[in-house]
């Protein structure tokens, strides 16, 4: 697995950034260079329609002004299609106005670049990555499947992160 002071890995992948029935309004392609020069929060999740993901998805989008006031980018991923994570914001109440890019490494490159990917079940760890501006792994935090992260913790940690790297 990449850890702290290693750079995170070049990405591109289709992510679901709304539920728009105009698929070319609901998907779009993501790359890390998106967010260049920002600071980064990368969460993974092992699979959509499960009762965890989703506390853990809104609880991040209950962080929405506070990683604002960062100017950290939030992005969410799992090894579901775009199509799955489509359908579930489109199911799911509190997923409809998400305001976070929900990526789907189908492919599962970027679990296997970052060393997340859970080999017996084909999903990606329960997963936290906080990435600083020029792309190095400050916090690296791996939950089992079954576990709850505390999007609050993770949220101090980022602005402890910030300060700490402040001149």
């Amino acid at each position: 697995m990449l850890g702290v002071g290693e750079k995170f890995p070049d990405f591109s992948v289709q992510a679901t950034v709304s539920t728009d029935k105009d698929l070319s309004k609901a998907f779009k392609e993501i790359t890390n260079q998106d967010y260049k020069g920002k600071w980064k929060l990368y969460f993974f999740w092992p699979k959509d329609f499960t009762a965890l993901a989703l506390t853990e998805l809104v609880a991040f989008a209950a962080l929405e002004y506070e990683l604002s006031e960062l100017h950290a980018r939030c992005v969410g991923a799992s090894v579901e299609s775009e199509y799955a994570h489509l359908a579930w914001r489109q199911q799911e109440p509190q997923l409809k106005d998400y305001a976070f890019p929900l990526l789907a490494d189908t492919k599962r490159e970027l679990c296997g670049e970052l060393g997340i990917l859970n080999e017996r079940d084909g999903v990606a760890e329960r997963a936290t990555f906080i990435v600083d501006p020029e792309d190095i792994i400050q916090c690296v935090y791996v939950l089992g499947l079954e576990v709850p992260r505390d999007a609050g913790e993770v949220l101090r940690v980022l602005a402890d992160l910030q300060g700490a790297k402040r001149p």
